[in-house]
């Protein structure tokens, strides 16, 4: 019967996910960012504010601040025009359900998981013939975990016959991109560990990986002769029913690999899944959360509607709102924008963000910065690739960025965002709008206004043109300040 349930489920919230999109596809009550004569509204700035479907609050903020200042002013209003940029989609998968917080991936968990209490065995060797002396000192298996887990021992693979066991050699399980091994094991001629199934093994010290933990396997030996490995190919890597999720060998051979690629395995590790009553309770849960969650969903539709019908102001691209799918959403405005208006400058900035609106048009002005082929932000430069988190990294290979502004705001050209427009189905989404944006513009070589008053973090200043990473009531505060005595870092007489 548990089997059966269990085949079952997968299905159902499938279809579940499946009837929602196909909904939400066909509805499209959201879709009202078009004009009714087909004529284009001219901007000597468009700007477009990224915003989560669920930050009502400080898209009203803006509205209640900086952007109410626009609409009222005889001159702005005319001359810059404001559209938060939202995701049509929400994710149809409850957030326990979720791989992370980042992306719309769903835990996929199957019958083992729930039926394995006893020590997993990462890899099985089905028979000698399969394992192959290499060349290579170091080798190395990326994975991540997706349950809580415990690994209770390392191990590696036996030297030419099954019973002879491989000396002067190191298993190191590591956090990725950390140097100190959370657990290591060491083979030689007078500790060569036990046999099981074709792996040698010795136990380690156990601790709870906890769902989440991004680890690196690595194998290093000190002999001349190398590793003895297996063709990835040709094993089945045991993921405990979804609790581990392994990395492709494209993703294994990136540079941050402190053991340099190679298409194989020199040994694995044994685990126990951590609680497995919990993991039972949550797949149990699925279907009602799943429900319920879907009703939110509508539910949050309807409101998001009726906030677009209130204050025209908010275009829906067609995408899953969340951070992983970033950079892609605002490709699709780039398209929108270039499709719906005509426009000098675009000024992409956050929901978070403050934006002293007359010293960027001043600046503007003062400055002669409507120009062809141009991009002005607080550009980070040589910032190093993280391979870990939620700026992980795992596409783009080398160690550092190309230079990308700070996204509290910046300012692109129409020509740059028509390109962006024209290529939007050709280019890659990297990890985050930021980068990606960087990464993109190196193709084309804009002219680089660098300017600090784009702050990249929560500060404040007199001259700032922006400053990101506000709550609704910090925006409304700063906003107070700015027009109660010109500084929005606070009034002489404390208001």
């Amino acid at each position: 019967m548990r089997r059966l349930a269990l085949v079952v489920l997968p299905c159902a919230i499938a279809l579940l996910v499946h009837l929602w999109l196909a909904q939400r596809r066909s509805a499209d009550p959201l879709d009202n960012n078009t004009t009714s004569d087909g004529a284009l509204p001219f901007y000597d700035v468009l700007v477009g504010v990224l915003s989560a479907r669920h930050h009502h609050e400080l898209r009203q903020a803006i509205r209640e601040t900086w952007l109410g200042y626009i609409q009222r002013h005889p001159r702005f209003q005319h001359r810059v025009g404001v559209k938060f940029i939202v995701g049509k989609h929400g994710c149809p998968i409850p957030e326990e359900d979720r791989e992370d917080p980042y992306s719309c991936t769903l835990l996929n968990f199957t019958e083992p998981a729930l039926g394995q209490s006893s020590e997993i065995e990462m890899v099985k060797v089905v028979g000698p013939s399969v394992l192959l002396p290499s060349e290579v000192s170091s080798i190395a298996l990326d994975f991540k975990v997706l349950h809580p887990v415990v690994i209770t021992r390392l191990g590696v693979f036996p030297n030419g016959a099954p019973s002879e066991p491989q000396t002067n050699v190191t298993v190191k399980l590591m956090q990725l991109d950390q140097e100190e091994a959370v657990v290591t094991a060491r083979f030689s001629a007078i500790s060569t560990g036990t046999l099981l199934n074709g792996v040698w093994y010795k136990p380690v010290e156990q601790f709870i990986l906890p769902k989440g933990f991004e680890g690196t396997l690595v194998w290093e030996s000190l002999d001349s002769a190398g590793l003895t490995s297996v063709n990835s190919s040709s094993v089945q890597l045991n993921d405990g029913g979804g609790v581990l999720k392994f990395s492709s060998i494209a993703e294994g051979m990136l540079p941050h690999r402190s053991a340099l690629g190679f298409p194989g395995l020199a040994g694995g590790f044994t685990f126990n899944i951590y609680d497995g009553e919990a993991l039972a309770g949550l797949l149990r849960g699925r279907p009602s959360r799943m429900q319920q969650h879907v009703l939110g969903l509508q539910q949050e539709d309807a409101s998001l509607e009726q906030e677009s019908l209130r204050h025209r102001d908010m275009v829906f691209v067609d995408v899953v709102d969340t951070y992983r799918n970033v950079p892609t959403k605002l490709l699709q405005f780039y398209k929108w924008s270039v499709g719906n208006a005509d426009f000098n400058l675009l000024l992409k900035t956050d929901d978070d963000c403050y934006i002293d609106v007359d010293a960027v048009l001043t600046k503007i002005d003062q400055k002669e910065l409507k120009r062809s082929n141009f991009w002005w932000g607080n550009f980070r430069q040589s910032w190093a690739v993280d391979r870990i988190g939620k700026w992980q990294e795992l596409e783009y290979p080398s160690p550092a960025y190309p230079a990308f502004a700070c996204g509290s705001g910046y300012v692109a050209s129409r020509d740059l965002v028509q390109w962006l427009a024209s290529n939007a189905e050709k280019l890659k989404a990297y990890q985050g709008e930021d980068v990606s944006m960087g990464i993109w513009m190196a193709a084309v070589g804009p002219q680089k206004y660098q300017d600090a008053g784009w702050l990249c973090e929560k500060e404040c200043y007199l001259d700032m043109l922006s400053s990101p990473q506000h709550s609704a009531e910090e925006l409304h505060q700063l906003w107070d300040r700015k027009q109660a005595c010109g500084d929005p870092c606070g009034c002489p007489w404390g208001h």
